[in-house]
């Protein structure tokens, strides 16, 4: 009798409404993206395999799944995650190792193991552990988190394996939105914000500097990280480089610039014709911009706006710490990739190969991030009288 009794407690809310103007917004954002993914990709849909709506397709079955996902992740309890956020970790090193291991490299890059019927990018997924771990561990500790020591180095140490496993495939894009995204989870927790500064800037001198001693004194760590060296050269002197890496920027700034205040019309950019390399996937915001104008521009940036004011809300209202600072990281990982990714188009920092949420070609990316809004709506259920 207890035991029906505690089972029914933690479930009880499950029934409660959701976050009506968070699934809009979801909705709209997703449809956005999808209607863009077939307008960039057509054109390299067809010169790669005659089809023009392969990657549409692709993208719209995991959208479907996704939804699916969502849904489901929107039934299940949030707080049984709490659970489990020790394993969340030990996950995420597994996974990160295994894609060293049995990952096929493109690009340059080994982020993807192959499962026959599709791609998997671990990193993804990671991404999600690290919100369940952090947002469980702070919640252990929160006696500890005023302290320099015991409430954020040793909470920030738990990042360095993590970080080291996804410099070495490389992947510098979702090491920068997992170390700010558990930072701002580790500083909204109770961690004090002036100790959290300090240490990103010591830290962040000291990475920089013993960085900079390797790359000229290793040949092999100079020859993993060229890239990195290079895209923060061509970022700052694009048209220098104009016929090789910094070709794929001017033509994002091209597709933006001729777009206007309304843009040339849907399905009408011409940078896309093989001209922006990818136009479906990092530089899709690009296509976006030169097809809707800035008008289209600040429509996306009003939904984005939205979804974080409905995420920052839910947190608030959030019935525990663990719920709140799962919707803090949820939603900070969202914006942050928003951020970055229009940031990259506008050639406002480096390249990254940050994808735009909700818009970016990726099945993998695309399923998990709905689930994640999935567990964003379970939390809203909570708070709903």
């Amino acid at each position: 009798m207890a035991k029906k009794e505690k089972l029914k407690g933690f479930s009880s809310f499950l029934n409660n409404p959701v976050d009506f103007t968070l699934v809009i917004t979801t909705l709209l954002l997703l449809s956005i993206g999808l209607i863009m993914v077939l307008s960039a990709s057509s054109p390299t849909s067809l010169q790669e395999s005659g089809n023009s709506y392969e990657y549409f397709v692709r993208q719209l079955f995991f959208a479907v799944l996704g939804l699916v996902g969502m849904y489901f992740a929107s039934k299940v309890d949030y707080r049984i995650y709490q659970k489990f956020y020790k394993q969340a970790w030990c996950l995420s090193v597994i996974l990160l190792v295994a894609v060293l291991l049995i990952g096929f490299e493109a690009k340059g890059a080994k982020r993807w193991i192959n499962l026959g019927f599709t791609t998997f990018q671990p990193s993804e997924l990671v991404k999600f552990l690290m919100i369940v771990f952090y947002a469980g561990i702070l919640v252990k500790n929160r006696n500890e988190l005023g302290k320099f020591f015991k409430g954020l180095i040793k909470h920030i140490l738990f990042l360095v394996p993590i970080i080291v496993l996804l410099l070495l495939e490389p992947h510098l894009s979702t090491s920068m939105v997992i170390i700010i995204t558990c930072c701002i989870m580790i500083i909204v927790a109770g961690c004090k914000f002036w100790q959290a500064l300090l240490c990103g800037i010591v830290g962040g001198g000291t990475i920089g500097s013993a960085a900079t001693v390797l790359y000229f004194v290793s040949e092999t760590f100079q020859s993993k990280f060229q890239y990195a060296v290079t895209r923060i050269t061509t970022f700052l002197d694009p048209w220098k480089y104009a016929s090789d890496e910094g070709w794929q920027v001017i033509q994002s700034l091209y597709a933006i610039g001729s777009g206007g205040l309304f843009g040339t019309g849907l399905g009408d950019s011409k940078q896309k014709y093989l001209y922006l390399p990818e136009p479906h996937n990092d530089f899709i915001f690009s296509v976006l911009a030169e097809e809707l104008g800035f008008v289209g521009c600040v429509v996306v940036f009003a939904l984005f706006a939205i979804f974080i004011w409905r995420g920052i809300l839910i947190a608030i209202k959030a019935p525990d710490m663990f719920g709140s600072l799962v919707a803090v990281g949820i939603t900070s990982l969202v914006g942050i990739q928003a951020i970055i990714n229009v940031a990259v188009v506008t050639s406002s920092m480096p390249a990254t190969g940050m994808q735009l949420p909700f818009f970016s070609y990726g099945g993998t990316a695309l399923f998990i991030l709905l689930c994640e809004v999935g567990v964003l709506l379970s939390i809203s259920r909570a708070s709903a009288k």
